[in-house]
């Protein structure tokens, strides 16, 4: 029990780390260039797919068998379209209109963040059980694919007038249901191999939703050249060399 509250200790870290990042970084740039902001949301992307198919569909597999992998991908596709259905998400670069209430927006925003963490959460928690190098892998590369969405929620925010230490307070809690959701995913994982391999399926269809439907649309929406592109490939590779040393 005691190592399931570790696994959610790292899961509120890496939430609260992750989207209060983007946060800051969205007070310290204010306004970063497209072409950076394309090249790191293809760069989250790259990451999150090596991670997907090098280790974390194979484990699946490894565990349960490809039917309840296979099964569990889906589920958790499907649970991100329905969020994005009933509770939208936000793409990163929309823009806001200037007529709009930017605080009201930036919260909406935040409600919609919190709500998609939650199963990325479960990833983390799963991986874990898994493997601690499969569940560490995930908890850096969601933090890491947190930090834009810390900084869609933060940037109306910054144009409503809200102080630095709200915007900060408010995109780190925006990350606290990843805590939630790893302590489930752990739970859950603990009880047979089947039901590991249906949690890590889930946690893979998830992410996938994640990347083809928001991380390299975006980047490529709003890149310069290859900006997008560029980012994806690196972020592949570097996902790649990143499971390796952690193996």
């Amino acid at each position: 029990m005691d190592y399931i509250y570790q696994i959610t200790l790292i899961g509120f870290l890496a939430g609260i780390i992750g989207t209060g990042s983007g946060g800051l970084v969205a007070l310290v740039l204010k306004k970063p260039k497209i072409e950076l902001l394309s090249f790191f949301l293809g760069f989250a992307g790259g990451i999150m797919l090596a991670i997907v198919f090098a280790d974390l569909l194979p484990e699946a597999v490894e565990f349960g068998g490809i039917i309840p992998a296979t099964i569990g991908l889906v589920i958790g596709t499907l649970l991100i379209l329905m969020l994005d259905l009933y509770l939208p998400h936000t793409h990163f670069f929309q823009g806001t209109d200037e007529h709009s209430c930017y605080v009201r927006t930036g919260a909406m925003l935040g409600l919609g963040i919190a709500m998609h963490n939650l199963p990325e959460g479960i990833a983390i928690g799963a991986g874990y059980m898994a493997s601690p190098t499969l569940g560490l892998g995930l908890a850096i590369i969601i933090a890491i694919h947190n930090i834009p969405e810390g900084m869609a929620m933060a940037a109306p925010m910054c144009a409503g007038g809200v102080s630095i230490k709200r915007v900060l307070l408010y995109t780190g809690m925006a990350g606290l249901p990843m805590g939630v959701g790893a302590f489930i995913g752990a739970s859950v994982s603990n009880i047979s191999p089947v039901v590991l391999s249906l949690a890590l399926g889930f946690a893979g269809g998830a992410m996938l939703y994640i990347v083809f439907d928001e991380l390299i649309p975006d980047a490529q929406k709003i890149a310069k050249g290859h900006s997008g592109t560029f980012g994806a490939v690196f972020g592949a590779i570097f996902g790649t060399i990143l499971l390796y040393l952690l193996h």
